[in-house]
């Protein structure tokens, strides 16, 4: 059967403004795929460690840079909202906070849970090494 009015067959991104149920589920998405990215650094790590001084410096000496900073911080990031998004979908689950209230409620939760957590954590390493 031919569209003959233009339209889309169902409905898609162009037809909806964004919502923060829309987002927060896209963004589960992307940060899973971020932490898969991450994964692929985690290797680097363990290989550069098994390879020696010279491999192990070269791997430092990128993560240790402006880059490799941002990187790792936007991994922490991708963890801890991946992380909270998971724990509310376990509630979903349960039947536990379904409603418009409660998903715009904790949307936002783990909007700004995560930003906050992560940048805690991110001050938290630092003292670490500078504290």
């Amino acid at each position: 059967m031919k569209n003959t009015t233009n339209r889309p067959l169902s409905p898609h991104l162009q037809v909806y403004r964004p919502q923060l149920t829309s987002m927060t589920s896209i963004m589960h998405r992307i940060t899973g795929f971020g932490l898969a990215l991450g994964a692929v650094a985690a290797t680097w790590w363990l290989g550069s460690v098994m390879l020696g001084a010279g491999a192990y410096e070269t791997f430092y000496t990128f993560f240790a840079s402006k880059t490799g900073q941002l990187l790792l911080f936007g991994w922490l990031w991708a963890l801890v909202y991946h992380l909270l998004n998971g724990v509310r979908h376990l509630f979903w689950d349960m039947a536990i906070g379904v409603n418009i209230k409660s998903a715009y409620a904790t949307g936002w939760l783990i909007v700004f849970g995560s930003m906050a957590i992560s940048a805690a954590l991110w001050i938290f390493r630092l003292q670490g090494y500078y504290g």
